[in-house]
């Protein structure tokens, strides 16, 4: 499912045999209130089988499309006329300000779209609603980046935060799955100590993934994180997720927490993070952009998680997000969406099937 990871661990070919497994290693002393897991047998990478990837990845978008419905409805809505005038851009950019796609978004893609339809010499409404998917398309297309796993020495790093209620620690628990499901080792790091039960909910995802967690109760977070990534390199984790707590930006006390966490954590491998992601929901529309400007303000992010899409009509935040970044020179890659709360529902992030989904 996860076969677009840049890894150095997987060098399997799909006739090759699997390769056997690295000699044992002596475990390191566990930092103090570790919790381990019964450790599970080694895993052994097997290629993914391409016509099941392509029937899991039509199912997907199938959920996909359902999904943006809400968002897709209005925007389809805009076509259903018989003439190409000034009172389609009008409805279709109502419709697209109600989706939140900003208003320096929309006025993008109407430009683009009347510059698109002058030189097709369209006539049919329809045929505009295809030239506003490429549209789209084309917008959304710098968001779309695979995420690299093992490009450096010891562990991929990655710090995880969001506001609490965005899905934040359950999306760190079906990454994890992914993972491990690719071969991938990871190591969980329980950080997120302001947010109550948050460390008992990540250990629930630890147990059911079979994977290590480090969890301190009542530790500091960036003591926490400090022992995660020393422990992956000493165990030799392939990656170590950190949950960092889930806060709002304007809890400035708390984003100084989250600096603090970034700092120790280089402390730890001066590379680190080597990813810092932020989850988002969809559902919150023009405030999703507000987050993603404050986090990344205090910790230069390096991707995106966005969810709850299926609950929205604001899918549209996406593209006010990818003209923010492109106004702002800065490279900020959506890594995944999520649809729903099953693991299959999160997915890696396509331009072209979100555009083509959304106008379905």
């Amino acid at each position: 499912m996860f076969s677009f990871l840049k890894k150095k661990f997987s060098s399997a070919k799909p006739e090759a045999a699997p390769a056997p497994a690295a000699p044992a290693t002596p475990a390191a002393k566990a930092p103090a209130g570790a919790k381990l897991p019964a450790t599970p047998a080694p895993a052994t990478l097997v290629p993914v089988d391409k016509p099941t990837a392509e029937s899991g990845r039509q199912g997907w978008l199938e959920r996909l499309k359902q999904g943006l419905r809400k968002t897709g409805s209005s925007l389809s809505t805009v076509f259903t006329g018989t003439r190409i005038d000034d009172e389609l851009y009008e409805e279709l950019e109502t419709a697209l300000l109600m989706a939140d796609t900003g208003t320096q978004g929309t006025q993008y893609l109407l430009d683009d779209l009347k510059r698109r339809v002058k030189v097709a010499k369209v006539t049919d409404p329809a045929q505009v609603k295809g030239l506003l998917a490429q549209a789209i398309t084309d917008l959304l297309q710098p968001l779309e980046k695979p995420l690299a796993i093992g490009s450096q020495e010891g562990p991929t790093v990655m710090m995880v935060a969001g506001v609490n209620g965005a899905g934040k620690t359950t999306t760190i628990g079906k990454l994890t799955k992914h993972l491990a499901n690719e071969g991938a080792s990871v190591l969980l790091a329980a950080a997120d100590t302001f947010r109550a039960a948050a460390r008992e909910q990540l250990g629930v995802w630890a147990d059911r993934n079979l994977v290590e967690i480090v969890s301190q109760e009542g530790g500091d977070p960036a003591a926490v994180s400090f022992d995660a990534v020393q422990a992956g390199r000493a165990r030799g984790r392939d990656v170590v997720i950190v949950d960092t707590a889930g806060r709002l930006p304007t809890q400035l006390h708390l984003m100084e927490e989250l600096k603090k966490i970034k700092r120790v954590v280089q402390k730890a491998d001066a590379s680190a993070p080597h990813e810092v992601l932020l989850v988002i929901d969809g559902n919150t529309g023009q405030n999703a952009l507000t987050q993603v400007k404050a986090f990344d303000a205090a910790l230069q992010l390096t991707g995106l998680i966005v969810t709850k899409l299926d609950g929205t009509a604001k899918g549209g935040v996406l593209a006010a997000i990818a003209m923010w970044a492109k106004e702002a020179g800065r490279e900020i890659p959506v890594y995944f969406i999520g649809v729903g709360e099953k693991l299959e529902d999160l997915q890696t992030f396509s331009a072209q099937e979100f555009a083509q989904a959304l106008l379905s």
